[in-house]
């Protein structure tokens, strides 16, 4: 066949399915309520161009492109009636009242990194507020600040801070498709944590759509709106269009480890778990180390490998004389060690190849998606050696699920549990992330994976924080607990867990902002009445 032939078939079959496509819209009352009610506020030109309805040939693709757990991208999964691409913020504004007039409920999402798929799947007809097109970045290094908008990526703020100045960056998290939007507002943290507290300690100001549409800066806003979504989930409160934040300083040299102990192998490997409890929250806060405890196999039988990775914002000697003194038992040495910038420890982090140019962070990596559950800890007391060897026992028994313990202390235990909503501070020694992701897609996989976490979950009662039990905002699970109507008492389950005493004020700015509570999902903050 001719490429002539083939361009017109082409362009042919094209036409007949943009045309099907929008024969099909004008026939959909609710594609149509909508697109009428923006329309008298954006041009209807410009309001049909970000709305993808179930009919549209790039719904699909539009939807599953920032899912980011393929457990919620599944035929079963309900799907929004709509998905809303806003390209201004004078389109968020119009999308939030009409989605109001229209009697539908509003699922805002930045990245997709909600691990529960909050963001973007709901039990009742819903749309989808996608801001992955709102995504400007602006520099401003003689203040030291930056404004992002919401649908930007962690990569893409750390890339732009990077080609400004090479002693800048920002305590945020190591995965760089994460969005900022999401991340932020439910507190973020990452290797910078123990120098500079978490990411929403860093807010200077924001923008923010309100339940009327209205756009508010942090004056326009108040206090104890500002004071919310810095940490409570902006979710509960209306529609963030951008951050205002506080770049830190880092030096132009910082260094990196990673030390490995298997069990089988190392009669030292528990010792060196048991006093990175103690070292990594009370050691200089230049120096952040994650623990990872990871099921492994050795000559066909299980066991635990024990990770240690740190950062250093410092050079390695440095880190080397620190850690032979303060943590012996690690065995550190300056073999160990690798110096490099700021920007390379992102990609180090990140499991990136070192001397990967950094743009590689601009990637987002759409359409890429495990099958996974996490849930979380907060550790107060060090675990003692039995409890670690009744940990090994329980891990290698159930085979899947790993442990990655982020040290706390530092300024971390500086700052006071109510200045934020993320009350996670003093007297903790670190969280506990559990993972487990597999490959397998049905339900029998689900229960079993799901199961395995947790199964771990409920065995570490014994050794984690007590009334309430704590958890990460941003890990979200709702084995915590969920709300059907909304009350108080309902939200106070997972409210308690995931803010602590904080709780009750969530709750009052909830009341006086969003009283109809428009703005809310299965573990959203609810109003008192």
């Amino acid at each position: 066949m001719h490429s002539s032939m083939r361009l017109s078939l082409s362009l042919a079959l094209f036409l007949v399915l943009f045309n099907f496509s929008l024969s099909y819209a004008a026939s959909d009352p609710t594609y149509q309520s909508l697109l009428q009610c923006l329309s008298q506020s954006i041009p209807s030109q410009n309001a049909s161009a970000i709305l993808f309805s179930s009919n549209n040939p790039s719904y699909a693709s539009v939807l599953q492109a920032y899912i980011r757990n393929a457990r919620f991208n599944t035929s079963e999964t309900p799907k929004p009636a709509i998905i809303i691409t806003p390209t201004e913020e004078s389109h968020v504004s119009a999308a939030v009242t009409c989605s109001q007039k229209v009697g539908f409920q509003l699922k805002v999402r930045s990245g997709g990194h909600d691990y529960e798929g909050l963001s973007y799947v709901f039990g009742k007809p819903f749309f989808i507020l996608d801001m992955f097109n709102l995504r400007s970045i602006s520099i401003d290094i003689s203040n030291e600040s930056a404004w992002v908008q919401s649908g930007a990526t962690l990569g893409e703020l750390y890339y732009n801070i990077w080609e400004s100045s090479n002693v800048h960056g920002f305590p945020a998290g190591v995965c760089p498709t994460v969005g900022v939007g999401g991340h932020l507002s439910g507190a973020g943290y990452g290797t910078l944590m123990r120098k500079y507290g978490v990411s929403s300690d860093h807010i200077m100001d924001a923008r923010i759509v309100d339940v009327n549409g209205k756009i508010l800066d942090r004056n326009g806003m108040g206090e104890d709106l500002f004071w919310a979504i810095r940490g409570g989930g902006a979710a509960s409160f209306g529609v963030v269009l951008a951050y205002k934040v506080k770049l830190v300083r880092v030096p132009e040299t910082v260094t990196v480890f990673r030390v490995d102990r298997l069990l089988a192998d190392d009669a030292n490997a528990t010792d060196v778990a048991y006093n990175w409890q103690s070292v990594a929250a009370t050691t200089d806060n230049n120096l952040f180390m994650r623990m990872l405890l990871q099921p492994a196999t050795r000559n066909r039988r299980r066991t635990v490998r024990v990770s240690i990775r740190g950062l250093y914002l410092g050079d390695a000697n440095g880190v080397a004389t620190l850690l032979n003194n303060d943590f012996p038992e690690l065995g550190l040495t300056r073999e160990n060690c690798t110096e490099m910038r700021w920007i390379d420890s992102v990609l180090w982090w990140t499991n990136i190849d070192v001397g990967t140019p950094a743009a590689v962070l601009l990637d987002r990596n759409i359409n890429d998606a495990d099958f996974l559950k996490r849930k979380s800890d907060y550790v107060q007391t060090p675990i003692p050696r039995d409890g670690l060897e009744s940990l090994w026992q329980k891990m290698t028994q159930l085979g899947n699920v790993g442990l990655a313990c982020n040290a706390y202390g530092g300024r971390m235990d500086e700052l006071s549990a109510t200045e934020t909503p993320f009350s996670h501070r003093a007297g903790n020694l670190y969280k506990i992330q559990y993972s487990v992701n597999w490959d397998e897609a049905g339900n029998e996989a689900d229960m079993n994976y799901t199961s395995q976490a947790r199964e771990l979950h409920e065995f570490m009662t014994q050794f984690v924080s007590k009334n309430p039990r704590r958890a990460y905002f941003n890990y979200r699970d709702i084995d915590i607990g969920t709300t059907e109507n909304w009350s108080y008492e309902q939200g106070k389950v997972y409210g308690e867990s995931y803010f602590t005493g904080n709780y009750e004020r969530l709750v009052d700015v909830k009341t006086a902002v969003d009283p109809k509570n428009f703005f809310r999902n299965e573990q959203s903050i609810p109003p008192r009445t």
